[in-house]
């Protein structure tokens, strides 16, 4: 993952937009009376796919690998997260494009982290 402004800013952003995406899809299509699982598990691949449709225009853009993975996640978990609070009880349009937005928020703070800590610490070329 690249660490200048632009990319930082990007990623973030597009995060923000999946999730937000994703959790409205959820919330249209998802209503209490399906069942928790089932919403869950239908929820994770459209969140899947609408992270890959918005991913492509950006892809160019951001990095082909370094935004792919974000873009799937967020989509992916945005996507089970609302559909499964849907199914339990009715969500306002706001609460769950907050808790799209949350999702997507959440995710590419984890991928960051995660980024950071398999990078581990490296050594400058001229240290020996």
């Amino acid at each position: 993952m690249d660490h200048r402004l632009f990319y930082v800013v990007g990623d973030f952003l597009v995060s923000l937009l999946i999730g937000m995406v994703a959790g409205l899809a959820a919330w249209a299509l998802v209503g209490p009376g399906w069942n928790m699982w089932l919403a869950m598990a239908a929820m994770m691949p459209l969140g899947m796919v609408i992270g890959m449709l918005i991913y492509f225009p950006l892809g160019s853009r951001l990095g082909a690998m370094e935004a792919m993975i974000p873009a799937m996640y967020t989509g992916m978990w945005a996507g089970m997260v609302v559909g499964m609070m849907e199914a339990m009880m009715p969500l306002s349009l706001r609460h769950a494009l907050e808790m799209g937005a949350a999702c997507g928020i959440a995710e590419i703070i984890f991928i960051w982290i995660a980024n950071t800590i398999l990078r581990g610490v490296t050594r400058d070329s001229k240290a020996r």
